[in-house]
């Protein structure tokens, strides 16, 4: 057998890279710890200064505490750092670094300088220090009015093996760029400047939360969506999420801060995407900026090299607070803001920029506005032949309204409960369309300042798109989106509360299916049943569908038994009415909602707007697409130039 090797201490030199293989990954590594240590020393402005994407030079120029002469070389020792004491310090940390390691590492892999003016040396009319080169490198006196100067020059200089990995230029620039991004979101009070190659790339001034938020992530982000500021015991959330609408391709726009830390948490990333779950697509990510505080002795920051991760003490309560406080944002009722307000740009208007910045700050300030201008492309030109007003139940038979009365049997009705079961709705509406000659604004339109935040129908477009008319403007409610969210929220509420009606149809319906669809209906029988649908083999390759539930009574049953069918048989029973339970009522509510191209009466798109109303999460369909946007008075004047 070979002699067994002996066991020896590496060297001093090799211990220090390898210790800075755990730090020093790229330049975007080196930026982020230096970024922390301006940030702990009390910095309120940060410079940043990048060659050739950060391999050539890292500056980082801060204005902050500053070290003090006779500890600048002790700085540069691993494990040597101001932020803890003891145990009970790094059981507690609240310090953004605190492990003494960030810049011994990036001296053992690249030349470093220090230059450095504390306070105290400051205050008592001395000048700065500068020490440059390796430990045990002579001080030298430097001018520098306050702070600190960490100069990085030529990353991985004596690895070469190591500088073979990293990307070109402006891939490494992006990291760090991203890096000061991420930085300067949780910290708006620190203002920061970052130039590449000697030209400035962007500089980021002092200022409130979301205007630094606008600032990062863009005025589009903040104007689509809502703010979520949410305390428990010993743990707050704040911050914005968007609306569905502004999802993406990518989880490229998820911000997440644990104690003004940015994390990558599958906790914290696991308790969003279940908040949207109801609201978005599977293949989109949701867009969101979230700040979590919470006491620093239960929260663990020590448990991954480059502190990206955390420890809760208590994981579920926090999972649970995050849930529901976006949850609760997203479900919010449209008297919250659930639509979207469109700006119309008027072809070469000089001040079109303008118009849609005031939109955007009218949107935040009224409530009635949801998200503001700029999510809808398609530019809303039609002619109408008058001024929009109410329309009365008399005026059902106008081509404006749809149909006449006398086609009405030709118009199905809505699965919603019926409308002449609400007379305090159509009340209300009789009385908005004969509204007196004393409650107008003066120019002979009605008074809509008491209107419902959806207004009233004044008629259909192309039999997709429900018109109606609010005291802002105009609304325009996507039919099948919006009844098809209705839906679903009244299956998931009737399916909790074991309260899911079924009507009997008076003629069974008779449809032809596979013998495998057969058998699933028939051994599934009593749980088809439970979910309100009574079916009947009656030929080798016939189903009869005797009853369906009665949310469901005004679609065609075929889409929805083969759809419930082909569930049975890839998921099963137990996944259908669990894991897949959301995703099954989606459908359903899909199929069952009304399709476009429909004629409704008055009363019935009047119906359809109430219950948006009163409906959770009514902003967007199961898919997360829009379900109604706003158009003021004001964007439409804009339009057709008045005023000008």
């Amino acid at each position: 057998m070979p002699a067994a090797p002996r066991i020896h201490l590496l060297p001093e030199l090799l211990i220090s890279q390898i210790a800075a293989g755990e730090v020093v990954e790229r330049p975007a590594s080196v930026l982020k710890e230096l970024l922390e240590n301006a940030l702990d020393a009390g910095s309120s402005a940060i410079r940043i200064e990048l060659e050739e994407g950060g391999v050539k030079l890292i500056r980082v120029s801060d204005d902050g505490c500053g070290i003090a002469r006779d500890e600048l070389a002790l700085a540069l020792t691993r494990h040597a750092t101001s932020k803890i004491t003891s145990l009970d310090d790094l059981e507690r940390v609240a310090t953004l670094g605190f492990r003494g390691e960030a810049l011994a590492s990036v001296a053992a892999v690249a030349h470093l300088t220090l230059t450095s003016r504390s306070s105290s040396e400051r205050d008592a009319g001395g000048h700065a220090w500068r020490l440059a080169g390796e430990i045990g490198a002579a001080l030298e006196p430097a001018a520098l009015a306050a702070g600190t100067v960490v100069e990085m020059r030529d990353l991985y200089y004596n690895t070469p093996a190591r500088r073979k990995f990293l990307k070109s230029d402006n891939t490494e620039f992006a990291h760090c760029a991203e890096i000061v991004r991420r930085t300067a979101l949780a910290h708006p009070a620190v203002a920061f400047t970052l130039t590449h190659n000697g030209r400035q790339s962007f500089r980021l001034t002092a200022g409130e939360a979301r205007e630094r938020v606008g600032a990062i992530l863009g005025d589009d982000f903040l104007a689509e969506s809502r703010s979520v500021d949410v305390a428990g015991a010993s743990l707050r959330v704040a911050g914005h999420c968007a609306l569905p609408a502004y999802s993406r391709a990518r989880a490229d726009a998820q911000y997440c801060y644990v104690n003004g830390r940015f994390v990558r948490d599958k906790l914290l990333a696991h308790a969003v995407r279940e908040a949207y779950q109801d609201l978005l697509h599977g293949s989109r990510y949701p867009a969101y900026c979230l700040f979590i505080e919470v006491d620093p002795s239960t929260v663990d920051v020590n448990v991954h090299p480059q502190k990206t991760e955390v420890r809760f003490r208590d994981p579920r309560s926090v999972h649970q607070l995050v849930y529901h406080a976006v949850q609760r944002v997203l479900a919010s009722p449209l008297a919250d803001g659930g639509g979207a307000t469109r700006a119309l740009a008027t072809p070469g208007a000089p001040d079109a920029s303008s118009a849609a910045t005031s939109d955007s700050s009218a949107a935040r300030a009224n409530p009635v506005l949801g998200a503001s201008a700029g999510v809808f492309g398609t530019r809303f030109g039609s002619a109408f032949g008058g001024p929009f007003k109410p329309l009365p139940e008399r005026a059902a038979s106008l081509p404006f309204a749809g149909r006449s009365a006398a086609s009405s049997s030709q118009r199905p009705t809505f699965s919603t409960p019926p409308v002449a079961a609400e007379p305090p709705l159509a009340a209300d509406y009789a009385a908005f369309a004969r509204a007196p000659a004393d409650a107008t604004n003066g120019d002979g339109a009605p008074e809509l300042a008491a209107t419902p935040l959806l207004g009233y129908a004044l008629g259909q477009l192309h039999g997709v798109y429900i018109l109606a008319q609010n005291s802002q403007g105009l609304v325009v409610v996507d039919l099948h989106a919006a009844h098809e969210r209705i839906l679903y929220e009244k299956l998931k509420q009737a399916l909790d509360g074991q309260k899911l009606a079924t009507q009997a149809l008076l003629i069974p319906a008779v449809i032809h299916l596979e013998p495998l669809d057969l058998a699933a209906a028939d051994e599934n029988a009593e749980t088809l049943r439970e979910l309100g649908f009574d079916l009947a083999v009656v030929g080798p390759r016939q189903l009869a569908v005797r009853s369906l539930p009665t949310l469901l009574v005004g679609a065609d049953p075929a889409p929805l038994v083969r759809t419930l069918l082909g569930e049975l048989r890839t998921h099963g029973v137990t996944q259908l009415m669990t894991t897949r339970r959301n995703e099954f009522l989606a459908e359903l509510a899909c199929h069952g909602a009304v399709r476009a191209r429909r004629q409704l009466a008055p009363a019935e798109m009047n119906a359809l707007l109430r219950q948006m109303e009163a409906t959770e999460r009514a902003g967007h369909c199961n898919h997360g697409r829009p379900t109604w946007m706003q158009l003021t008075l004001a964007d439409l004047d804009r339009q057709f130039l008045r005023g000008r």
